[in-house]
Parts: structure tokens; sequence; C-alpha cells
């Protein structure tokens, strides 16, 4: 057995592997937030602005034809602050990351 990283993605040696995590996050923050407002796929659509087809596609992780820009659209029309924080990184990394965290 090995001990993967905290990005399943990179794990899997994805050259993209950030943003991929990044989406991820936000999407099931977003889940989180639908799910919780107890909304059908049809009311998230008209929350969010697109169409149900769509709303079942990130519902399910499907997340290819979704930004990062895109999906912290979608938060602040569930009425949620999406704040971008840009800091040095750490020194016990090569290079820098991308990370979402959803409070």
């Amino acid at each position: 057995m090995t001990r993967g990283s905290t990005n399943v993605f990179a794990d899997l040696g994805y050259p993209d592997a950030g943003e991929r995590q990044a989406k991820l996050r936000l999407a099931y923050a977003i889940n989180r937030i639908i799910d919780m407002q107890k909304l059908t796929q049809i009311a998230a659509a008209q929350a969010l602005g697109v169409t149900q087809p769509k709303v079942s596609a990130l519902l399910h992780y499907k997340l290819e034809g979704f930004s990062v820009e895109r999906l912290m659209t979608f938060l602040t029309a569930l009425d949620r602050d999406v704040e971008i924080s840009i800091k040095p990184k750490s020194r016990s990394r090569p290079s820098g990351r991308i990370s979402v965290v959803a409070v």
C-alpha cells in the first residue's frame, strides 16, 4: 500500500490535478448547498441560470463542461461569498498549488 497525497488527481498523474481538485471541491460545496436548501434540479437550474441537465451533471460530478470560474459564479448565485487568497508557497513544496476551502 502506498500513501497518497491530498490530491487523488495528482496521485493518478493528471497534469491539471490542481484545477481538477479545485473543481471537485467547488462542486461539492455547491451540491451541499443545493441539498441543504432542498432544491429540486429544476429550482437549482433556475437559481444558477442553467438547464436541468447541467444541474444533473453537476450533481453527479461530471465537471468537464464547467470551469472553476463558472463554479464560483454558481456559488455567488446561491448567496455565498467566494474569496481568493494568494500567499507564498510553503518551503516544503516544490511548487505552488491551488486549494479550495469551503466553510
